[in-house]
């Protein structure tokens, strides 16, 4: 994004390196589950009270049947000012009563109980990510060199800015820029509307082009010697037979691998197993490079080597090399899973873009990561775990973490990996192994080093995140489609009739990424929306699958977090929601399924002790899913809502 110097308490933009934004009229990936900002939501569920009007207000919420009779005026609760004279009265009026407080309005079926009405913030917004770093889907937007940034809170200048004599007053912060005068005609000619959407792409190098299919699959497979237990199955033909688990991956693997060379014959592929040491096979078509002993411990020296390994050729050349080191796998041995993960991180981060996949049926029990020590060192794998996906966010690598049903892997752990770097975790059977592999596998990765600022107006803070300020950075890592962000804001107290007297507030959203060519992109969203009060809001028109999605987020990242009493009183709020608005409306079919998702995470966290460790691996892979939600047109989401399996797993 366009750096600037403050020389003077004004910063001056000049139009000869930054581009005037411009509006285009296209349909937002940026959602709100409310059509205004509601002003008066409390961070601890509880609605506050404004100058601006009783906290009785009558206005109506949603209305089922005939409208009731209109309530007489009311005075206002302020006492009339002292400075004024009195008005005569007249000799047909009653003097007028002592000031106090009116009496109560009398309950009404379609507002909502006070106590009931604050409990969820209903100020949430959800980023459609998949969509927006889908360059193919948005050819007709203009596109720019760099975006004219404010010199303090960095937001950008849109066509919905007010620009004046050469002067931007930020709306975000307040700031004054200087801007040159053919930017400012151009600025305020162009302002219209209540939503921008703008694409800046910088000047490329060609040595910052990058093939699209220069990508990797790296296969990371547990051969340890629980691999030989075996379950029962029946073949194509009928017969039952007995497989052992290393002989449905090997299987799952052959079929993948035929189907990789079909459907993508320039990509990539790798192996990489583990047991009491780690083989980097790569193609298949070198001398494999063993890792053991003290170096299972050694963190730069395991990178270094897996970096430093031959770089595998496409599957075309190597079909034949890999296919038989797969079939030539043996079991026997411990479980050194973290080593290994390491390693085929360091040796997919050649390529942005790339991705490992973790098969594996038990604990890590050897090497980093060492998962079946005392609590101290408990706490030292699950440090690990997270500074590998760190690292393998900003090389631009997804992994992915496979098991088997009926084992204890502890996927509450190194489900931390998928769950940072925008992998999946999975429970497979062996029936099912190979087409959840193909899935995984499959090239749906559509941005890397992918960065998501969102900006609101000064008394507006992002619970539930670090920054307690108007300006929100969440680092993406990588984007696939179909990836959804929520994130919920709200207006700080002593704000509130600021913002009320405004009237409408802004909303910024600047997303920066590499497309998969490592094409730098910077795509900036700017909207306007209006301000109320709680009691003005249609609970008919809310928009229950952002609030929904939220909430599957939200309340599964608390309950990773061992926060579960916090998760149980957001998952209540939800329920109690959706429970008020269908009393006012029929319930949509897609609304029930979020109501099973509520339900589901409730009885998850219900069962839960206040940390992660209590989770099975059925329940972890579940809650990791749920960190994943996103609206329920996906076959993905299938899986998440299958409660039965849930229920008895905890």
């Amino acid at each position: 994004m366009h750096s600037t110097n403050l020389l003077h308490e004004r910063k001056a933009v000049s139009s000869t390196d930054c581009a005037p934004p411009r509006c285009t009229q296209t349909t937002t990936k940026m959602e709100f589950a409310c059509s205004h900002v509601v002003c008066n939501w409390g961070p601890d569920g509880s609605a506050g009270n404004s100058e601006f009007g009783p906290d009785y207000e009558n206005s109506t919420i949603l209305q089922t049947g005939p409208l009731p009779p209109p309530l007489p005026p009311r005075r206002l609760r302020k006492p009339r000012p002292t400075s004024l004279p009195n008005m005569p009265l007249l000799s047909s009026q009653l003097p007028v009563t002592p000031l106090s407080l009116p009496p109560p309005v009398p309950p009404r079926l379609d507002l909502l109980e006070e106590e009931n009405r604050f409990k969820v913030n209903i100020n949430v917004i959800s980023l459609g990510l998949g969509k927006l770093a889908d360059m193919s889907q948005d050819a007709g937007l203009e596109t720019f060199q760099n975006p004219v940034i404010c010199g303090k809170c960095s937001a950008a200048l849109s066509c919905l800015s007010s620009v004046w004599k050469k002067l931007w007053v930020c709306e975000f912060c307040g700031y004054e820029n200087g801007v040159d005068e053919s930017l400012a005609q151009v600025c305020i000619g162009q302002r219209a509307g209540v939503r921008t959407d703008d694409l800046y792409l910088p000047r490329m190098s060609e040595d910052d082009y990058q093939n699209l299919e220069d990508t990797m699959v790296v296969f990371c497979v547990d051969i340890s010697g629980s691999m030989t237990v075996t379950t029962e199955v029946t073949s194509d033909s009928g017969p039952t037979l007995h497989i052992s688990r290393l002989e449905g991956i090997q299987d799952a693997l052959q079929k993948t691998l035929t189907f990789t060379l079909q459907q993508t014959p320039h990509r990539r592929v790798a192996l990489v197993t583990f047991n009491d040491e780690v083989v980097i096979y790569g193609d298949g078509s070198r001398t494999p490079l063993t890792i053991k002993d003290w170096a299972l411990v050694d963190y730069e020296h395991i990178w270094k080597q897996a970096l430093g390994y031959s770089v595998p050729h496409c599957i075309a050349e190597t079909y034949q090399h890999l296919t038989q080191r797969v079939k030539e796998l043996m079991e026997n041995g411990a479980t050194a899973l973290g080593p290994a993960a390491l390693a085929a991180v360091a040796l997919a981060s050649k390529y942005p873009g790339s991705k490992v996949i973790l098969c594996t049926d038990g604990r890590a029990n050897i090497g980093l990561g060492d998962m079946e020590q005392a609590q101290s060192s408990y706490a030292e794998a699950l440090y690990f775990y997270r500074e590998l996906a760190l690292q393998a966010v900003e090389k631009g690598v997804i992994i992915s973490v496979m098991s088997f049903k009926g084992t204890d892997c502890c996927l509450a752990g190194i489900g931390r990996m998928a769950d940072v770097t925008g992998g999946r975790v999975n429970i497979v059977s062996i029936g099912t192994m190979a087409t959840e592999i193909q899935s995984i596998s499959e090239d749906n990765v559509l941005a890397t080093s992918v960065t998501a600022t969102l900006l609101a107006p000064h008394g507006v803070y992002f619970p539930y995140e670090e920054e307690n300020n108007h300006k929100l950075v969440r680092e993406i890592g990588n984007v696939t489609k179909g990836l959804e962000v929520t994130f919920q804001f709200a207006v700080k107290p002593d704000c509130m009739d600021y913002c009320l007297q405004r009237n409408t507030l802004p909303f910024q959203l600047q997303l920066s990424f590499k497309t998969r060519d490592q094409q730098k992109v910077t795509r900036i969203i700017t909207e306007q929306r209006p301000v109320a009060t709680s009691s003005q809001i249609l609970l008919g028109r809310l928009n229950t699958a952002v609030l929904a999605v939220h909430c599957a987020q939200l309340c599964a990242g608390l309950t990773m977090e061992g926060r579960v009493t916090e998760a149980q009183r957001q998952l209540a709020a939800q329920q109690d929601l959706l429970h008020h608005i269908s009393r006012l409306r029929p319930i949509q079919k897609e609304e029930s399924i979020y109501g099973n998702w509520m339900e589901t995470m409730t009885t998850i966290c219900g069962n839960m002790k206040a940390d992660s460790q209590s989770l099975s691996d059925e329940a972890a892979e579940v809650v990791y899913q749920m960190k994943k939600a996103r609206s329920i047109t996906a076959p993905v989401q299938k899986k998440t809502l299958g409660r039965k399996k849930v229920m008895e797993a905890v």
